[in-house]
């Protein structure tokens, strides 16, 4: 489908980020990395970008008017707009955007043309248009990779309620990793059967899916997504409540990981946990969305990234804080 697209999808991307960035249409905020690793060895990186401080942050303000919130994706900076999907079609479902302000290059968005709510549950045309720009990524670059995900719900860390997928060049994840210790979490926990310290459910996808294929299996997927945070709320009411889904939204917040082989729900129950210094005062907080299963984290502050650098053991128990904990019997999670 994307093969109507006026150049290669890496192509058009990358272009339009340098041209971007060239006219300052997007802010690059530059970034420090360290891995981190949980107590089974697995590598996780923390970043640290000190100028998303300054980032204007949307309102999460329930009582605020809908109609007061800027959407950034209604009308869009042309600076920013990559292309229409799918291609050359008088009716396009969504358009490719980049991210305003990436900290690695080339990141980008797939936006519903329509302001669809990000708390509803995806369409198959968003699995479908999803799943083209990650095999077209693949077959335009040779062979380098993308990253998607979704945050949706208020403990996914979603910063937008119009609805979008993100997708980050793998490559450019890399970039300062010198050991080249760390791997897209996603591949380990598939491939190697890594363990985590949460619940995650997967699927292994391939090209010769049609739409509804793939929408079934993340069906399959959020629907055990969803038996495993009414699990979890039944047995812990203080701890976890469903979300108001009067409205279509989803009664859990949860992230959708994607590679051109794999898709996998993680169900939330906190964006992320406060951090405490050595007298327990808080120092900060650290937040996860989607990126969690690449591997990666990212801070603002510098007492954020000195304490998690300073102790790894922190890391497994912020993992298990913000899913549902692993059960030491793990269910075989594939069909």
């Amino acid at each position: 489908m994307l093969k109507a697209l006026p150049k290669s999808l890496p192509d058009l991307v990358d272009l339009k980020y340098v041209s971007a960035k060239r006219s300052t249409a997007l802010s690059f905020a530059s970034s420090s990395l360290a891995i981190l690793h949980t107590r089974s060895g697995m590598p996780f990186q923390l970043r640290y970008c000190p100028s998303l401080a300054k980032k204007p942050l949307p309102s999460k303000d329930k009582d605020s008017a809908p109609k007061n919130r800027i959407n950034p994706f209604e009308n869009p900076d042309p600076a920013l707009f990559i292309a229409d999907l799918p291609p050359n079609s008088s009716e396009p479902s969504h358009l490719l955007l980049l991210n305003k302000f990436p900290i690695i290059p080339s990141h980008f968005l797939l936006v519903t043309k329509v302001n669809k709510a990000q708390t509803a549950i995806l369409e198959a045309d968003d699995l479908e248009m999803s799943y083209e720009c990650l095999r077209a990524w693949e077959d335009g670059s040779q062979g380098r990779r993308l990253y998607g995900f979704f945050n949706s719900g208020e403990h996914s860390g979603a910063s937008q309620a119009h609805r979008h997928l993100q997708f980050v060049p793998v490559e450019g994840m890399r970039q300062g990793d010198d050991r080249m210790e760390w791997d897209v979490l996603m591949d380990r926990i598939v491939e190697d059967k890594a363990s985590v310290p949460f619940e995650v459910f997967w699927e292994l996808i391939s090209p010769g899916m049609g739409k509804e294929e793939l929408y079934d299996v993340y069906r399959r997927l959020y629907e055990k997504a969803h038996d495993a945070v009414r699990r979890y709320a039944t047995d812990h009411p203080d701890q976890l409540e469903l979300h108001d889904s009067k409205d279509g939204s989803s009664p859990f917040s949860y992230n959708l990981g994607m590679t051109s082989k794999a898709l996998m729900i993680m169900p939330r129950r906190k964006e992320g946990t406060e951090l405490t210094g050595p007298e327990g005062t808080a120092v900060g907080f650290a937040a996860f969305n989607g990126t969690v299963l690449a591997g990666t984290m990212m801070v603002k502050k510098q007492e954020e990234w000195d304490i998690l650098r300073d102790n790894d053991l922190l890391l497994d128990s912020l993992l298990r804080d913000i899913g549902i904990p692993q059960v030491e019997t793990s269910r075989d999670t594939r069909i």
